[in-house]
């Protein structure tokens, strides 16, 4: 089983929303205005990356961690 798209540290995970197909010309360029032509469904992944963090009692572990946590600080590199 492949691993799951889940932050090791915040929890964060795949939502979903929709994909929006328009056509036309927008009014401020001169057109009539766009005009929606399909909605399907979509997921928006979290930027995941395989790092080796320290966690508790000092072992070192790869894990899955957002890119805003290692920005934040939130996983120590080990």
């Amino acid at each position: 089983m492949p691993p799951m798209k889940i932050c090791y540290v915040c929890g964060k995970r795949p939502i979903s929303g929709n994909s929006i197909a328009r056509r036309g010309m927008a009014k401020k360029k001169g057109g009539v205005g766009k005009k929606i032509t399909g909605i399907t469904r979509r997921r928006f992944f979290p930027n995941l990356q395989r790092v080796k963090i320290l966690i508790k009692h000092g072992l070192a572990k790869r894990v899955l961690v957002c890119t805003s946590c290692i920005q934040a600080g939130k996983a120590r590199k080990a």
